[in-house]
């Protein structure tokens, strides 16, 4: 099978690429011994060709865990062709990276992409030339918009020659290559790859490279001819060699590149005078959230969830009670389906309206290069608490999903503060809450619905801070962390990459709705209406018994009735569970939410109501997210620590709001 290996900087439209040249033949899974994604699929523009996503890098000095994992596939897999997504806007950075991949001499592709964002800089490249200079295909593209695609796959089908790109350094730099290549010509290693791609990748102190050499006695003779060089040297020999790669870089981009005209500010930097301003970033951030609960809650979310809850309590529920009876159904198999079923499964659909909305804003966010200036803003403040603005946005994916928002710590390489991220996540308010949210505000704070929902997401990250601190203390780092983010130019998101986006973080969702919570619903329904004598009432079932050795736990709280001590034992499989569980234990059966509503109304009152939230909103993280912390972690030592020490504060914390409250109301 054929290898494509593609390979950039981030930010560069490289995983647009990617998703184009596969569609939906793609995997994700995890590179070997390190928790960095790996995306990888098949062409569907030729299924014998297989399509790797190296992770974006800046270069091949194994620093962080995606240059260590790029660096490694290069030196140990087969690539038959490498495609380097380079963004014309940003040549000079970009190309430090391809400068490295020449010297590897592998064939090599280049995306030339963003020439849209280039164009609107005035800068214009002198494709033909650059070709000549680099000796390697140029493809210019706009990614996102699909054009170039076709000059691109046709120039894939075209055999590519390998290459023997040289830049000439120093002379010093330049014996001490020859030196190196004498050393390791002869070994097996090095009839695998360039020479002098891996004399030069010595000389900078590769550890990967290094590595391939261990057994052999020639690192030490290595270290001598580095050490020798640098008597010669005003700098190091690492930041010699980067020196003169931007030389070269330089001199190529005077000949490539002109300028039809010099804007005083692009649109992008206009902008972030105001979102990343030193006193508005933050206030905007949090002004932002709240207009975001408002969309999901007030304008757009809840009309479409009441047209949905009234198809599925009404024509949908009838109409299956009526065919279940037409064909002679048991009338426990009817109770079951219409009572368990529907009301369990349908119980949380019909918050679905809601969560896609929440969903298609925050990809807007991030298509539109907004989520960079978050974490870019945040930074400062999240340095209070031992993290960076990194760990920002593992953070705010916890607001969509507690489970991808730990896998992304990956990203974080101080181990200390990956550890105090992840604690940290499932305090950020998922998705899988929000039904319950929307149930109970629905029906208590009706005029303040966005104002309630923004103090809960606001309360979640005031304990998040707290705990921050404490961990801090707690967890002492062997050394501080450098906060390096591009920020993007902004832009206006493609429509159709916006619903697939928003589509693959809604599509989770339904699934959990399609398998974990009709499970769920099925034996809740049997445990509510069985005892060990069989069908009984539901005050006498099983489910009543747990329930009411639980229930005296949560009565300090306001609410020790069974109902709500088995809603959020249920919760911990799923947190949307809670929802199905309230309506199968009130008996709300297939009928409409305002049933279970009014059901509600005569156990709950606003502050009771609102300590309940509270909990949900910060008690044990769900199976799920706890299985995904002991894989990230390596033990089940901090997931346990997790849910003990999470089930503690939501109860003080729902404790103090409902006997405080209890006080004025």
């Amino acid at each position: 099978m054929t290898v494509f290996v593609l390979a950039g900087n981030p930010n560069v439209g490289k995983t647009a690429l990617f998703n184009l040249l596969t569609g939906t033949r793609q995997q994700v899974g995890n590179w070997s011994g390190v928790t960095v994604e790996k995306r990888f699929g098949v062409m569907k523009y030729n299924q014998s060709v297989h399509v790797v996503d190296l992770p974006g890098v800046y270069s091949l000095s194994p620093f962080s865990a995606e240059e260590k994992v790029a660096t490694r596939y290069l030196i140990n897999e087969k690539i038959d062709t490498l495609i380097n997504i380079v963004d014309a806007s940003n040549l000079e950075r970009n190309l430090y990276f391809t400068i490295q991949l020449l010297e590897f001499g592998k064939p090599i592709v280049m995306s030339l992409n963003m020439m849209d964002v280039a164009k609107s800089r005035g800068i214009k490249i002198d494709i033909l030339k650059m070709r000549e200079r680099l000796g390697i295909p140029i493809i210019p593209m706009m990614v996102r918009k699909s054009e170039g695609i076709g000059e691109f796959l046709k120039t894939l089908d075209m055999p590519i020659k390998s290459l023997n790109f040289k830049i000439n350094y120093n002379q010093k730099i330049e014996d001490a290559i020859g030196k190196i290549e004498n050393l390791i010509t002869s070994l097996p290693q090095s009839k695998q790859h360039n020479s002098r791609w891996v004399a030069l990748q010595l000389l900078e102190g590769n550890t990967e490279v290094r590595e391939l050499f261990k057994k052999e006695d020639i690192l030490s003779k290595v270290d001598s001819i580095i050490k020798e060089l640098g008597f010669y040297l005003e700098l190091s020999v690492a930041q010699t060699i980067r020196e003169e790669r931007f030389r070269w870089i330089g001199e190529l981009l005077q000949e490539v590149v002109t300028f039809d005209y010099v804007k005083e500010k692009t649109w992008t930097e206009r902008i972030d005078a105001v979102l990343t301003h030193k006193w508005l970033g933050i206030p905007l951030f949090l002004l932002f959230m709240f207009l975001t609960f408002q969309m999901t809650f007030t304008w757009v979310g809840t009309p479409l969830q009441d047209i949905l809850d009234d198809w599925i309590s009404g024509p949908f529920s009838e109409t299956t009670a009526r065919i279940l009876t037409s064909i002679g159904a048991d009338q426990w198999l009817i109770q079951l389906i219409v009572d368990g079923i529907i009301a369990g499964v349908g119980g949380v659909l019909v918050f679905v309206p809601q969560i896609f909305v929440l969903f298609l804003i925050i990809s807007f966010l991030e298509d539109s290069g907004y989520m960079a200036r978050a974490a870019f803003i945040m930074d400062k403040a999240m340095s209070k608490i031992g993290l960076n603005g990194k760990a920002f946005i593992p953070l705010f994916v916890g607001f969509g999903c507690n489970v991808p928002a730990i896998m992304s710590a990956r990203t974080i390489e101080q181990p200390k503060e990956r550890l105090i991220t992840i604690l940290l996540s499932p305090f950020m308010s998922c998705t899988a809450r929000l039904p319950v949210y929307a149930l109970f505000i629905s029906i208590f704070f009706v005029k303040y619905q966005s104002l309630v929902i923004f103090s809960l997401y606001l309360l979640g990250i005031i304990v998040a801070i707290i705990l921050g601190l404490t961990f801090k203390e707690l967890f002492k780092k062997e050394e501080d962390s450098i906060f390096i983010i591009e920020l993007p130019p902004y832009r206006i998101p493609i429509v159709k990459s916006l619903l697939l986006s928003t589509w693959d973080k809604g599509k989770k969702f339904l699934k959990k709705a399609g398998t974990v919570i009709f499970g769920m619903s099925v034996v809740l329904w049997f445990l509510a209406n069985f005892s060990w004598s069989g069908m009984v009432e539901m005050d006498e079932s099983l489910l009543a018994d747990l329930g009411k050795l639980i229930a005296p736990v949560f009565a300090p709280l306001g609410f020790g009735t069974w109902q709500a001590g088995v809603s959020l034992i249920s919760g911990f499989v799923a947190k949307e569970i809670i929802i199905s569980s309230l309506s199968i234990v009130y008996g709300a059966g297939g009928d409409s939410i305002a049933h279970l509503t009014t059901i509600i109304q005569s156990v709950f009152n606003p502050v009771s109501a609102y300590a309940f939230m509270v909990f949900v909103l910060l008690y044990t993280p769900c199976m799920a997210t706890l299985v995904v912390m002991k894989k990230e972690i390596g033990s089940w030592k901090w997931p346990l620590f997790s849910l003990m020490y999470s089930f503690s504060i939501a109860w003080i914390f729902s404790f103090v709001v409902y006997q405080i409250g209890s006080l004025f109301i």
